[in-house]
């Protein structure tokens, strides 16, 4: 009888310890979205900078997205061609009247001739960031939101990886008055290669909070959304933003304040009003060469992912990004 009261004794301890185990909070993972790819390595938007981003065990890679002429969606950060790429070389007599070269402008095939380069002033021909990857060296090309998407998935297949696309569409208004309706044109596109819904693993993002709210109500679309901010005035729509998307990406500096005269950093409530809300918060954009008031990049991401407690950074480094996380 001793031994079976013993035995019985040491169950309970045991289904108690196991319960408690379960009861535990499991520390949120923080996700890191490829800004452009691994952009501080290589020129932005390229394929190029999109695998290497992919080898760097990152969350998500994302793609900007402007219309060809030809309605053919294009992985390129603006509506204009001139800092990234050897349009007034190739094509000197295609700008608008503002001297600007636009990708509306352009088929597809056109497109595909230009070179990419690293980001650069179109006036002094000088690098945006002079210590990244050297302008007009190797050969980079633009490409297509499904040739992209066909790389990453191509890279799922053969790797067993499940990163995701974090597609962002620019400029929607400029679309609709040159007569394109660009969220319908790339929702049809991201349907087609098979992210529909929330649980498939793609994040849709726009500053536009009119056309993204469309998506959702309009074009009913079930994905994921995020409502990129940048203006202080647009932290005070948190409410209106949560009755159509999943998540806010604010500018980090939004959130960062500065320091206080005691050295701590000063946050702002953007973070916590956004979590009350069920709204998460993907910030950007983190750049290991940009780092302001910050002794190092270290220091920058700790304040904002531990601190100030958001939910995953857009970032130019993401391998340095995925680093601190598995290290914390």
């Amino acid at each position: 009888m001793f031994r079976f009261l013993v035995c019985v004794f040491f169950f309970i301890v045991l289904s108690c310890n196991t319960n408690e185990t379960k009861t535990m909070p499991i520390k949120e993972k923080k996700i890191v979205v490829a800004h452009r790819g691994a952009s501080g390595y290589l020129p932005e938007h390229s394929l190029e900078s999109k695998a290497m981003a992919y080898a760097m065990n990152i969350d998500f890679i994302e793609q900007d997205i402007v219309l060809s002429k030809d309605n053919i969606p294009i992985i390129v950060h603006d509506i204009h061609l001139e800092t990234v790429t050897d349009v007034a070389i190739q094509f000197p007599n295609r700008n608008r009247a503002d001297g600007r070269y636009y990708v509306i402008d352009f088929t597809f095939e056109e497109l595909t001739q230009l070179n990419v380069s690293e980001r650069f002033n179109p006036t002094t021909k000088e690098a945006v960031y002079p210590k990244r990857f050297p302008l007009n060296k190797s050969t980079f090309k633009l490409h297509s939101l499904q040739q992209e998407i066909e790389l990453i998935q191509g890279l799922n297949k053969s790797t067993g990886k499940n990163i995701g696309i974090y597609p962002e569409i620019k400029e929607p208004l400029f679309h609709q008055k040159e007569g394109k309706d660009i969220s319908k044109i790339v929702l049809e596109v991201l349907s087609n290669y098979g992210y529909k819904t929330k649980n498939d693993n793609c994040i849709l993002q726009c500053f536009d909070a009119v056309e993204l709210k469309r998506i959702r109500t309009e074009l009913k679309s079930e994905l994921f959304l995020v409502q990129l901010i940048e203006f202080e005035e647009e932290e005070s729509k948190l409410e209106a933003f949560a009755k159509y998307a999943d998540g806010i990406g604010p500018w980090y500096k939004q959130i960062i304040k500065g320091k206080n005269e005691d050295g701590t950093w000063q946050l702002s409530n953007l973070v916590t009003e956004a979590h009350e809300l069920n709204l998460k918060v993907h910030s950007y954009t983190f750049r290991a060469d940009e780092l302001g008031n910050f002794e190092n990049f270290e220091e920058l991401l700790n304040v904002a992912l531990y601190q100030a407690n958001i939910d995953g950074v857009f970032t130019d480094f993401p391998d340095k990004v995925a680093d601190f996380i598995n290290k914390n």
